[in-house]
């Protein structure tokens, strides 16, 4: 690797000063947000970085876990500045290094821009937007001055701006700096919506001890990072009806026993019999299907895994679990409602293009 080129930091726009700079001026910024998320009295303000950029096109996603990809932004954009960071080193593969790196922060802002106003919205419980996006804008100034200068004065450090390794060691020091605060204040975000992460935590409880975490214990047990297609037990939602009952091979007094089993709620769920050790749920939607519907499967699925095996026959296991779902379900609700969840507004959404029509 030629370094040569590495000591000549204004030769190229946007380069490792203004690279270095920026980090700073994010780091600091989301030093205070962290510290304001952990009970820093006196600071009743949002400080979220805000662009003007919409990443709309995900629909739902910003809603539903609005932690997760405004985490997975931050990572994004660090990746963006690692392209940047390589424009010095290969001068010859500036565009398309200084291309990657403008992508991968755009893809970024698209990604945080959303999930920003949902978090904003989530801190105006008194309808009062913009009193929170005001104040979040004037301590985010603050803190981008605090972070530039100190920017500038390790810059004017002979140590650190002569010497290539030492200014990739304090940039990578600061960006993990960073991306350290931005997670500490996500996990102590406290939302009283069930989203289907949250759901999952809920309902495990429900079903082992039947009872549910307060809204402050669940929010901590929440996995940011974990996307939900990789958590235990696996449920697969969007799914047609045809889809499901091929796969089972089921005949065809099994299918009418199967839908009369159902003929009171709003879905139809089977156990993937094709994965024997690695226990999976297919869950098909009827029309006119709601956020409780998906609840109320949840709760089902979470019945089946820990009970699974108690019976060899498929179909007496699923009436059991609705016997059961039917019987136990509305003190979940009352359990929730009680400990201060939202119950009215389920952020559980029922993908529509996979629902059924029902037979009158």
């Amino acid at each position: 690797m030629d370094l040569s080129h590495a000591g000549d930091f204004k030769s190229l726009k946007g380069g490792w000063s203004g690279i270095f700079l920026r980090n700073f001026r994010s780091c600091f910024s989301c030093c205070f947000c962290c510290c304001h998320q952990m009970g820093f009295k006196g600071w009743n303000w949002c400080p979220w970085t805000l662009f003007h950029w919409s990443g709309g096109r995900f629909g739902n996603l910003f809603d539903d876990d609005p932690k997760q990809w405004r985490m997975y932004a931050d990572f994004i954009g660090s990746a963006g500045s690692i392209f940047d960071l390589c424009t010095p080193l290969y001068p010859s593969y500036f565009l398309p290094l200084a291309s990657l790196g403008n992508l991968a922060k755009a893809v970024a802002r698209g990604l945080k821009d959303p999930s920003f106003r949902v978090i904003q919205n989530h801190f105006a419980i008194a309808g009062n937007l913009g009193d929170v996006a005001a104040k979040e804008e004037v301590w985010e100034v603050a803190a981008e001055l605090l972070g530039l200068s100190l920017g500038i004065l390790a810059l004017d450090t002979p140590g650190i701006s002569k010497s290539y390794p030492t200014l990739a060691l304090t940039w990578l020091s600061v960006r993990i700096l960073h991306l350290w605060f931005r997670y500490q204040s996500l996990s102590v975000l406290q939302f009283n919506t069930i989203n289907l992460k949250r759901a999952r935590i809920l309902v495990n409880s429900h079903v082992l001890h039947c009872t549910v975490p307060g809204i402050s214990e669940c929010n901590r047990m929440e996995s940011i990072l974990l996307w939900e297609r990789y958590l235990r037990p696996q449920i697969i939602f969007e799914i047609s009806l045809e889809e499901m009952i091929n796969g089972g091979k089921y005949r065809s007094t099994q299918i009418k026993q199967l839908l009369h089993m159902y003929k009171e709620e709003k879905y139809f769920l089977v156990v993937n019999q094709l994965m024997p050790t690695d226990f999976q749920v297919f869950v098909s939607f009827k029309e006119g299907a709601t956020g409780l519907s998906v609840f109320r499967c949840v709760w089902q699925t979470y019945w089946l895994y820990q009970n699974w095996g108690w019976s060899v026959n498929i179909f007496d296991r699923l009436e059991q679990s609705l016997v059961e779902l039917r019987d136990r379900f509305p003190d979940l609700l009352q359990q929730l409602t009680d400990a201060g969840w939202d119950t009215n507004n389920l952020s559980l959404k029922v993908p529509k293009k996979m629902s059924i029509n029902e037979l009158s």
